[in-house]
């Protein structure tokens, strides 16, 4: 067993390994109701309520491992099975009240919500309270508490709803399929579609034609992933997948550094364009700012738009930490580029579904990108690429950049720009807390450290932006 961070990731990649393994042989659909079973055997104790419902749930859970609901645009879903656990969220007295005589949480209540009962202690009626909190505020005890599902915390642009059956709601209007609600919800009741079927279609299609390759675009981030080996060995262990080479992300970082450069010295203004959370969170709140987003591509397009007009017969598969990547695979200007976008956790399940134990196997190189490519990886790395790349090309224009950690942050510097209160010229917009480090789909969660990507980033053997484009002519 490999280490995950949780019982539920360690779940959902069994789930992933077992449906890559039958997709290999060519069994999926024959033993498709076999892999609840492999998975929770008869005598397999359950924190379900019986076994027979933690089958249905997993059966759930193959059923998003191949793709998912076909009806529902996004990436991410939620098993309403699943999500029966979970306490009713919203304001809760606790047992922290005294039965006092001021009665301030009734006095400020304007929808006559707060009862008491023979010892004067308060009660919130549920059918009245509109969760405006103002009683909590003024309890002097601190005896009023917002409870709110794990989910509804990580959500941070207010897209988790409760339900009238009490499961999770996901208003798609609102969502930026971050992933951050998949990796804090303690049942996995929420999680994010997989193509991992998608890829190992491609790679078996081009076993059977030597005219058709499969290229893997790793992004900058696997440098912080499968800590239990060395990179070129997870290197080694794509192509022994069937992938013809792999690539990586951050050249198509050092293409986008160069060109949002120009372009945002010819504006004066600008956002980045290369999360597509963060891009997504200006199109749902802030949309009158939508013509100050870059117009350049992100990395990953980028670059696999550059792979396809060189080679009409590749296919492109992204493996990065990102969730959102998969719904930015989906756009139309995006498609053509983009056959199919796998996760960290995906990586980790195709290898093990192969049997493929990286740390048996020899070390290859991966070194296409620059420094500043690859710290793309970390929040400010963007920005630090783009004043590189001001200073490279000689354009003399004087950056002012707000690095926006996490989608709280890129709020507030959105709202500001929005009220011409900015003081800034560029804003750098990473949804995810560290940048794409702390993406839904890592491997491993708890790595964060900026110096560690940075230290990858030296590693590069093109110390320069345009000593690493240059390499593409």
């Amino acid at each position: 067993m490999r280490k995950f961070d949780t019982k539920v990731q360690y779940l959902k990649y069994k789930v992933l390994r077992e449906v890559a393994r039958k997709a290999w042989d060519g069994t999926l659909y024959d033993e498709l109701l076999d892999i609840p079973k492999t998975i929770v055997p008869g005598k397999t104790p359950t924190m379900r309520c019986c076994v027979y419902k933690e089958r249905a749930i997993l059966g759930e859970r193959v059923k998003i491992a191949m793709g998912g609901d076909k009806t529902n645009p996004n990436i991410i879903e939620v098993i309403d099975i699943a999500c029966d656990e979970c306490p009713a969220a919203g304001y809760e007295v606790t047992d922290s009240c005294r039965g006092c005589l001021a009665h301030r949480c009734e006095d400020v209540c304007k929808r006559g919500a707060i009862t008491f009962d023979h010892n004067h202690v308060a009660h919130i009626d549920k059918s009245k309270c509109v969760e405006c909190g103002l009683c909590a505020k003024v309890c002097p005890f601190s005896a009023i508490t917002n409870r709110k599902r794990p989910c509804q915390n990580a959500c941070k642009v207010k897209a988790i709803t409760i339900n009238e059956d009490n499961a999770a709601a996901i208003n798609n209007d609102k969502c930026i399929q971050c992933g951050a609600c998949v990796y804090q919800c303690p049942f996995g009741a929420i999680t994010d579609k997989s193509y991992i079927l998608t890829a190992i279609d491609a790679i078996k299609n081009s076993n059977n034609n030597r005219d058709y390759k499969v290229y893997a675009m790793v992004a900058p981030s696997i440098s912080s992933q499968f800590t239990y080996a060395k990179l070129g060995q997870v290197i080694t262990g794509l192509k022994e997948l069937g992938f013809f080479t792999v690539i990586e992300a951050a050249l198509g970082a050092d293409m986008v550094a160069n060109a949002e450069a120009k372009e945002l010295a010819q504006k004066g203004f600008l956002t980045s364009s290369c999360c597509p959370a963060f891009v997504e969170y200006i199109k749902s709140a802030f949309p009158q700012l939508l013509p100050l987003v870059s117009h350049n591509l992100s990395p990953m397009t980028t670059l696999a738009k550059y792979i396809k007009e060189t080679d009409k017969n590749a296919k492109v598969i992204f493996i990065g930490p990102c969730t959102a990547k998969k719904a930015e695979a989906q756009l139309d200007e995006v498609k053509p580029y983009i056959d199919a976008v796998l996760t960290f956790e995906e990586l980790q399940a195709l290898f093990d579904s192969r049997d493929i134990n990286i740390t048996e196997l020899e070390d290859d190189v991966l070194d296409n990108a620059s420094y500043f490519g690859r710290i793309f990886a970390r929040s400010g790395g963007l920005t630090d690429a783009v004043s590189q790349a001001l200073k490279e090309q000689q354009i003399d224009f004087p950056l002012k950049a707000v690095s926006c950690d996490g989608i709280e942050a890129c709020k507030v510097a959105l709202l500001k720009k929005s009220k011409n209160v900015l003081d800034a010229n560029f804003i750098e917009g990473m949804a995810c807390v560290g940048g794409c480090i702390g993406g839904a789909g890592c491997l491993t969660h708890g790595v964060k450290d900026k110096s560690q990507v940075d230290e990858y980033g030296r590693e590069a053997l093109e110390k320069s932006i345009s000593d690493a484009i240059s390499m593409l002519k």
